[in-house]
């Protein structure tokens, strides 16, 4: 039988303690952002020591395609920047030196324009030098075989777990991985945070952070 008028408003009713655990889960939340700020608050103090990897994918590129046979040297035959990309990589410089984080020269750069873009706009032409093996993480995305994959991926490990100069933190630009492969999926010009701690002993992914965070400082 529907509800009666009286009954359908006595069911829309906050009881008391309905009431109470509403306001509990707010101050929950408030609680949790409240710790995530000083958690933050300590990772940027951190990376201002020195010690980490910032492992960047590169910018917004949604300008031509990558072709069967593309060319390195060919830009023509790849996937490049977007305007907005352009922006996105000039705000990424910008943003950790603004943050004081001390970064190890050379930054690191895949081989595709896109990535070399990236970091040339975000750190200068000068600064970067550009490692061939960061193409592999491109090729994760195909389809290779399990041998090769592994292959891949224990080479990250062994790049990975290399630790950066003394007080400084070491900046690499490449590509996103599949998901649940390597370091999982980024968004353009989102960045991982590692910690590496030295050849054969491992390294540990701390937070991955978009742009946006860093634009906010709210990492």
């Amino acid at each position: 039988m529907p509800l009666s008028g009286e009954n359908a408003v006595e069911s829309e009713m906050i009881s008391p303690t309905e009431d109470l655990m509403g306001k509990h889960d707010v101050l929950k939340r408030i609680f949790l952002i409240q710790e995530a700020v000083l958690s933050n608050f300590s990772l940027v103090d951190s990376l201002r020591q020195g010690g980490y990897i910032l492992y960047a994918r590169h910018a917004e590129a949604t300008q031509g395609i990558d072709q069967p046979y593309l060319n390195f040297q060919n830009c023509s035959t790849q996937r490049n920047l977007s305007e907005k990309g352009r922006r996105q990589a000039i705000a990424y410089g910008e943003l950790l030196r603004s943050l004081r984080i001390p970064l190890e020269l050379p930054i690191i750069a895949g081989p595709f324009c896109r990535t070399q873009e990236t970091a040339a706009l975000a750190f200068g032409w000068g600064n970067i030098q550009v490692d061939p093996f960061w193409y592999q993480i491109y090729r994760l995305s195909g389809v290779l075989n399990p041998i090769e994959q592994e292959w891949i991926l224990s080479s990250l490990k062994s790049i990975l777990e290399i630790q950066p100069s003394p007080g400084s933190n070491k900046v690499i630009i490449a590509h996103s991985f599949p998901k649940g492969i390597g370091l999982g999926e980024i968004p353009d010009m989102g960045t991982i945070v590692i910690k590496p701690y030295g050849v054969g002993k491992g390294f540990e992914v701390i937070t991955q952070v978009s742009l946006e965070e860093l634009n906010t400082k709210n990492f």
